[in-house]
């Protein structure tokens, strides 16, 4: 299976100073606008970083400015137009089905592109993973408005909006656009504040050779407002707007009713425009078919160029009936590296919440040992700090290894296998935090004791619940964490034993399956249809009365075997890392490690790391690892602590394992024997001399 995304780099922003290299990708020029299909959706080049921001919106096609790291801040810094940006990530589902949505906004504002441009940015394509942080964008999709003329940085002005339709959205791009200062107001935006009565004479008496349509309407309304903006790329025609209030007044024209069209000719004469609606399409489509008004020759967006490539997809073949570990390693990946990342610090709350999700994957997770050991590394570390607020630089230093530690490791990449798509923005990122849901939720079933000591313990609801925090707190689409909410407060309570635990999350999960059958983020390669099917358990499908219904405890025994450590399999499974990303583990820590009491014994499914040997036990943080993340906490008062961190992971950054200290132990008492018999050998030799030159006096 193959897509193709093309990648696309335009000309500089019109709206970007002099000078600028910031590019952006671009809405062609204006044309019969016609809408794309609900569920055309665009195929890109799979993995992080290969066409990403062209999945849900294609530059050269949609209206949609396509931004990216290197443009977004030359787009939308001291531009001659104000910014409508919609941050998303392609892996949601509620980001995929409002995409028509936009795209149809896009379309529909496209004449205002010289007054504010509509906009969409990728936080899920990695090379926008840190300027989506920079953004402080912690859900998606999220919306902000960014000033025309504007010199500093700034993350912009949150959307306010009711709903997310597009006539909302209009309506609060024009309130957004009449709160600039008429310094700042964007050039090309005409004044969108009404004319008094006196001014509409004026104008009769001096038409200056062109159209001058006024719309009279009411003080609520947006049509008059709409359509001047509708009629910024046209000339020979200038709009106005008048509020209706003056009653006498709009008698004298022979208005008699809001809102209404009064236009003025070039040659003078004037009169009331019937049009078969009053409203703001029939008022822009009349105006715009009037002899003589045309389109300016503006700078507009072009097509991208033919020079660009696209990439194809590369399909990995996987069994269905098989857990795989690149799936729950990159979901790992993508939620310790970027959707946790995208907060600066952690506190209270959110703080809580992720010691609380990090001890359950510590005990729980079922992977590979170098992954499991860095979730055990950063659970301890955590449980030791005695602050109530960290930055989250210091959690991810650990996670990327900088102390250093032999043995930890977790992929840096995205590898889907059983959770790919048929398109790059669909499965993904969701399709493995639902494995890893229930992977956690399984191991807790069939591993009573693994919880032990950490306050878990006895509580069936333990799992279910520090996923229901994490789901609430941190997840990004923040529709589809509502909707878990929900379901969590409707019945979780009900949750007694283990086993319940497992089944609740299973139901759930086929509920949310039911309700985004047909949506426009399911997959057609995979539909979303009740789980398992009968072609994997056969056993778990029965019909009562001709009724199809569920056998449960034949569906608790499949959930057991299908996220057991048995069934996890570890092909297309990443290497395990290099100097650059902490050392490989060892043959004999590749052996499973320690487990501690209560934790599960070293997984089945993955053969190729088991030579035999001694298990070691796990690595510990060293009193020096400690100081130098300590050092890290400090970052938060600013550049000094930056530097203080810089210095201690440089300090511990030469690349000592276990088996270097060992050799550096054996040496010394080498070293140290050898002084002791050097010392011996001289001191005998020294008493055999005295004995031998002795002579008594007589």
């Amino acid at each position: 299976m193959a897509a193709a995304g093309t990648s696309v780099s335009a000309a500089r922003s019109p709206g970007a100073p002099a000078g600028s290299e910031a590019r952006v990708r671009r809405p062609p020029p204006a044309r019969p606008s016609r809408l794309p299909p609900l569920l055309v959706l665009l195929a890109a080049a799979a993995g992080p970083g290969a066409g990403g921001a062209e999945r849900l919106y294609r530059a050269g096609e949609d209206a949609v400015w396509v931004l990216d790291s290197g443009s977004v801040r030359g787009a939308t810094a001291n531009s001659s137009a104000a910014w409508l940006v919609q941050f998303y990530s392609s892996w949601c589902g509620h980001c995929i089905g409002y995409a028509p949505t936009w795209r149809a906004l896009a379309g529909d504002v496209r004449d205002w592109a010289a007054a504010i441009r509509v906009a969409a940015l990728d936080c899920a394509e990695e090379k926008n993973h840190e300027v989506c942080r920079a953004y402080e964008i912690h859900f998606y999709p999220t919306f902000r408005y960014f000033k025309a003329f504007a010199k500093d940085f700034t993350t912009g002005e949150d959307f306010k909006g009711l709903d997310r339709e597009p006539q909302t959205v209009r309506h609060t791009m024009i309130d957004f656009l009449q709160s600039h200062t008429d310094e700042g107001r964007p050039p090309g935006c005409p004044s969108l504040n009404p004319i008094r009565p006196r001014d509409v004479l004026s104008l009769i008496d001096n038409s200056g050779g062109r159209y001058v349509a006024v719309l009279f309407e009411s003080n609520s309304s947006y049509v008059g407002r709409e359509v001047i903006l509708d009629l910024i790329p046209y000339e020979n025609i200038e709009v106005k707007r008048a509020l209706g209030w003056d009653k006498a007044f709009l008698q004298k024209l022979g208005v008699s009713s809001v809102p209404s069209c009064y236009l003025i000719y070039p040659n003078g004469s004037h009169g009331l425009v019937t049009v078969g609606k009053p409203l703001r399409s029939f008022f822009s489509s009349y105006l715009k078919s009037l002899p003589d008004v045309r389109k300016k020759s503006l700078s507009l967006p072009e097509k991208p160029s033919k020079e660009d490539t696209s990439e194809a997809v590369v399909w990995r073949e996987f069994d269905r009936s098989k857990l795989y570990a690149a799936d729950l390693e990159s979901g790992l990946h993508h939620l310790l590296r970027v959707e946790l990342a995208a907060r600066r610090s952690l506190a209270g709350a959110e703080l809580k919440t992720l010691k609380d999700f990090v001890t359950v994957l510590a005990k729980l997770f079922p992977g590979r040992p170098p992954v499991r050991k860095l979730l055990e590394t950063l659970q301890e570390w955590l449980a030791s700090l005695p602050l109530d607020r960290i930055p989250y630089d210091a959690v991810l230093d650990l996670v990327n290894n900088k102390m250093r530690i032999s043995g930890i490791f977790l992929t840096n990449h995205i590898k889907w296998v059983g959770c790919q798509g048929s398109r790059p923005e669909l499965r993904g990122y969701t399709c493995s935090l639902w494995k890893l849901f229930h992977t956690l939720t399984v191991r807790a079933g069939t591993h009573p004791k693994a919880l032990d000591g950490t306050g878990f313990e006895d509580d069936p609801q333990a799992v279910l619940q520090a996923i229901r925090r994490y789901v609430h707190v941190f997840f990004g689409c923040k529709e589809c964490g509502e909707h878990f909410e929900e379901m969590a407060k409707e019945s979780m309570d009900s949750v007694k034993t283990p086993d319940q635990a497992i089944l609740w999350l299973w139901k759930k999960h086929n509920v949310v399956n039911s309700r985004l059958a047909g949506h426009p983020s399911e997959d057609p390669k995979f539909p979303k249809v009740p789980w398992p099917t009968p072609d994997l358990c056969p056993a778990c499908h029965e019909e009562i009365k001709g009724l199809t219904s569920w056998n449960e405890g034949q569906v608790l025994l499949f959930l057991k075997r299908h996220y057991s450590s048995d069934n996890l399999e570890d092909k297309y499974s990443s290497d395990l890392g290099d100097a650059g990303e902490g050392a490989p583990a060892t043959g004999a820590e590749r052996a499973g490690g320690h487990a501690s009491p209560g934790q599960p014994p070293a997984d089945q499914g993955a053969e190729s790391l088991r030579p035999p040997g001694v298990l070691p036990p796990r690595p510990r943080l060293s009193e020096r690892s400690h100081q130098a993340l300590d050092v890290k906490l400090g970052s938060l008062s600013g550049a000094e602590g930056r530097r203080g961190a810089g210095a201690g992971a440089a300090f511990l950054g030469t690349g000592f394992s276990s088996l270097d200290m060992s050799l550096c132990v054996v040496l010394y008492v080498a070293s140290s024997l050898f002084l002791m018999l050097m010392y011996f050998f001289f001191r005998v030799r020294s008493k055999r001399w005295k004995v031998k030159h002795h002579h008594p006096s007589v």
